[in-house]
């Protein structure tokens, strides 16, 4: 027995099963939809009865080629999809034809810097060297979309490293930018498991000036946080003087609905470089290990 090869399987692969049901006979029973095989038949997997299915398949299928990636870690960066890059803002105010249209172009084209610091940000954490066993650290993440998520994506591409982007299907046609590296460029039909794993590998978080989105991604992530379901992590939200404007936390601490504490789950932050080296402070702090930039290259 010991010069005889044990086979590693006997039954054939899905798809090599799969391929042979493709050349099967033409007949009023091989034709019928009933003859499909279950993970072949569209119509059978998008049934209402079939959405736990579909709910495990879309939290399965970006989990494993993640991990088939060597993600160990990710920093999630949230923002606007209106914020323009600096190089297009003054076209967005010379295109506005009202007042009003003028003050909002106006207002984004002063959020534009926020680009510029995703931008620099991206950069920094792509730099992050690898751990002890190879794993990837702190790897971009973003919602694929433009201006912010643009901006994540971005700043990994400028120093060669990858770049997730978590896309959602949406009634208006929302196409990855063209700087999300294309195997961890994913699509999402539920906004649920999208938020999951924007999360599963967080170990650090940007929020940016943004709208709806944004704020259902930072406060369901500061309710996770809050009520211990999820451990805590440095979140940075960029730009005081917009978050204080848009959101009176003061004053829901005034009003007892959070707790004086609860201020404490977010750090305001101005630029990539504070940002980072806040982060970098919060893990060296915590006995784990001290993260730093890669040191550039040679000269030739």
């Amino acid at each position: 027995m010991a010069d005889r090869k044990v086979p590693k399987r006997v039954f054939a692969r899905a798809k090599e099963d799969a391929a042979v049901a493709q050349t099967a006979t033409e007949t009023p029973q091989t034709t019928n939809s009933s003859y499909r095989l279950a993970f072949q038949d569209n119509d059978f997997l998008l049934r209402d009865d079939l959405r736990p299915v579909r709910f495990q398949l879309e939290l399965l299928k970006p989990e494993l080629l993640l991990e088939e990636a060597n993600i160990g870690s990710t920093l999630v960066m949230y923002g606007s999809a209106r914020i323009p890059d600096p190089s297009k803002a003054d076209a967005l105010v010379k295109a506005a034809v009202t007042d009003r249209q003028r003050r909002v172009a106006e207002r984004l084209r002063a959020k534009s810097k926020y680009y510029t610091e995703a931008r620099k940000l991206a950069q920094i954490a792509s730099e992050c060297p690898r751990d002890s066993d190879g794993k990837k650290q702190f790897v971009v993440c973003s919602g694929g979309g433009p201006s912010v998520m643009e901006a994540a994506n971005r700043g990994a591409h400028d120093v060669g490293a990858e770049s997730i982007g978590l896309n959602i299907v949406l009634p208006f046609e929302q196409t990855p930018n063209a700087y999300v590296t294309p195997h961890l460029s994913f699509q999402f039909h539920y906004f649920a498991l999208r938020k999951m794993h924007f999360l599963l590998r967080a170990r650090a978080v940007a929020a940016f000036p943004g709208g709806f989105g944004t704020f259902d991604e930072l406060f369901e992530l500061l309710t996770l946080v809050q009520t211990g379901k999820m451990a805590q992590l440095p979140i940075f939200l960029f730009g005081e003087e917009f978050w204080r404007r848009v959101v009176n936390f003061e004053a829901l601490v005034e009003e007892g609905v959070i707790g004086e504490n609860d201020l404490n789950l977010f750090r305001f932050v101005e630029t990539a470089e504070e940002a980072w080296q806040k982060l970098s402070h919060y893990y060296a702090t915590r006995d784990r290990v001290h993260l730093h930039r890669s040191p550039p290259p040679k000269a030739a």
